[in-house]
């Protein structure tokens, strides 16, 4: 038993060396930047959290931070890892485009990415990692293209020498980096199954097949690469729905519950992946098609309600959103929908408006009260109540006021024993009086002396 009580004490002891040793170094992985940063940064590549003290999602953040300092300096990155308190060096994080917390950045020469990905370690260090390098990664052999092939599920590629879309495409990718990954490579490199129709080319590796690039029929190879930087079908959350909304596409989800799938959920989802493979050439370029688990989220963007499973179309730019008529329950029927959207004679709701814009207002002012009071139904009665509370006081007190005011002047009314009425026949007498005590006075002022003397 001693034995044991001794060992546990060695190991307490262990722990508290191991904080006071290593705390320092965990610390000193991520920098706490002040308003020297500026004229410092430009020597190193930075990944920057500008926060505020007082911010939740900051303190949530603040572990995983701590985690990507020590990932990458361990990895052997060159990425320097710091934080801003925003609030305190407000001039610095405005010159830097802060607008909200937290806001991570990675800034790298005169430039600065945003990073709007979700904020777990893996996500952030890939993001850095991806940034820091080269815009453009050469594959100098056949070995490597199909490792980076395997690797990613998106990659753009050019092949070919020297020429004026080389240089468009290092442009597009020094702008587009925090999106995807650009490599260049010769015709050599590339496998027995890639058959491109001419060089230099561009092409897209995605969905288990190659797409090439056609300035005629694509456009601008930015637009091309910013509509083609997603799978063409994918699960969708809160945070990628937006970033495929940027793409300039139509967003068609198939909203189902992943958890317990019914047989209408599992067709549903099956339909819409065959649209999005076997219609690709009919619209690919107006729509981005995946699937949402739940409809928490949905409901919440829209105002209302979406039954669970269900097809539904978002445009993000304007905030509309199409539902279909009828339950889809072939594929020449979700052929239907996507064309009557993209003809307009599909029904579109919802929109930004003004009386869009003032509801959602008291949407999110419902939302954020119920939320709090769910969450702490006594810090909701003490933000909501006390307020309400100090409100009716006030209101109760100046009714009050007014009350007592009238009160009193009626009482003192009633003690001079007068109404209205009553004070008009008073000043009625009052006058009469008084012309009478005139009267008498000069009736006494003619009488002759001998008639005052009897008087």
């Amino acid at each position: 038993m001693l034995f044991f009580f001794f060992c546990r004490g060695v190991m307490a002891l262990l722990r508290v060396l191991s904080c006071l040793l290593l705390g320092p170094l965990v610390g000193a992985l991520v920098h706490d930047l002040d308003d020297m940063f500026k004229e410092n940064r430009m020597d190193d590549v930075w990944l920057v959290d500008f926060y505020a003290p007082w911010c939740g999602y900051c303190k949530k953040l603040e572990p995983i931070w701590q985690e990507v300092g020590a990932e990458l300096m361990r990895s052997g990155s060159p990425v320097r890892v710091g934080k801003m308190d925003a609030t305190a060096y407000s001039g610095m994080a405005s010159e830097f485009g802060v607008r909200g917390y937290p806001t991570i950045k990675l800034l790298k020469g005169e430039l600065a990415y945003n990073y709007k990905g979700p904020r777990t370690k893996d996500d952030i260090i890939e993001f850095a990692n991806r940034v820091a390098g080269p815009a453009v990664r050469s594959l100098p052999s056949r070995q490597m293209f199909e490792h980076v092939l395997k690797r990613h599920s998106v990659l753009f590629l050019y092949v070919g020498g020297e020429s004026p879309l080389k240089e468009k495409y290092i442009e597009v990718a020094s702008e587009l980096i925090v999106y995807t990954y650009f490599f260049s490579a010769s015709e050599e490199v590339l496998t027995e199954a890639v058959a491109l129709p001419e060089l230099p080319s561009v092409v897209v590796f995605k969905d288990g097949n190659y797409f090439t690039y056609d300035e005629y029929e694509d456009g601008s190879l930015s637009s091309w690469v910013n509509r083609e930087r997603f799978q063409n079908y994918l699960p969708i959350d809160g945070f990628t729905l937006y970033e495929l909304g940027e793409t300039g596409k139509l967003v068609a989800i198939a909203v189902m519950d992943e958890k317990d799938p019914s047989e209408q959920s599992i067709r549903l989802k099956s339909l819409i992946q065959r649209v999005a493979a076997e219609h690709r050439d009919q619209f690919n370029r107006d729509f981005q098609f995946g699937h949402m688990d739940g409809n928490d989220y949905i409901n919440s963007l829209i105002m209302g309600e979406v039954s669970v499973p269900s097809l539904i179309i978002l445009n993000t730019s304007n905030e509309q959103y199409f539902l279909p008529e009828e339950p889809l329950e072939s594929l020449e029927q979700m052929l239907r929908f996507f064309h009557s959207v993209l003809d307009g004679s599909a029904p579109a709701y919802g929109g930004d408006g003004v009386f869009q814009r003032i509801k959602r207002v008291a949407f999110d002012a419902r939302s954020t009260i119920m939320s709090v009071f769910r969450s702490s139904p006594v810090l909701g009665c003490f933000l909501f109540g006390l307020p309400l509370g100090v409100i009716s006081l006030m209101c109760y007190g100046i009714c009050t006021a007014e009350s007592d005011d009238g009160t009193e002047d009626m009482e003192l009314m009633k003690r001079d024993g007068l109404t209205d009425e009553e004070e008009e026949e008073g000043e009625e007498e009052e006058q009469q009086q008084l012309t009478a005590g005139t009267e008498n006075t000069e009736k006494i002022q003619h009488k002759n002396p001998s008639e005052k003397k009897a008087d």
